[in-house]
């Protein structure tokens, strides 16, 4: 009966180990997510705050375009294991 437990709990624990990977974590989508930002030619996004919390990206800040704005969701939505972006960008020219 022991040995029926173990395997259980060793199972158990091996599925929420490829499970954690599978799900990236906050900081590499953070890292993701303000590179491309940043690296966008209508973004410009070395301005842009960001905030990552269990996969949901929230940008602030300012950006001169309403192009730019809207580009903001495309970019970030791009980022692997971002599950939705609320963009508090402000247009201001």
């Amino acid at each position: 009966m022991k040995q029926i437990a173990s395997m259980a709990l060793a199972a158990v624990l091996l599925l929420q180990s490829a499970v954690a990977q599978k799900q990236p974590d906050d900081a590499r989508i953070y890292d993701m997510v303000k590179m491309r930002l940043a690296n966008d030619a209508d973004i410009k996004g070395g301005n842009l705050e960001v905030e990552v919390n269990s996969g949901v990206v929230t940008v602030r800040g300012r950006v001169d375009k309403e192009r730019a704005r809207a580009k903001v969701d495309r970019v970030a939505k791009k980022v692997k294991g971002v599950v939705s972006v609320v963009n508090q960008v402000k247009v201001e020219p």
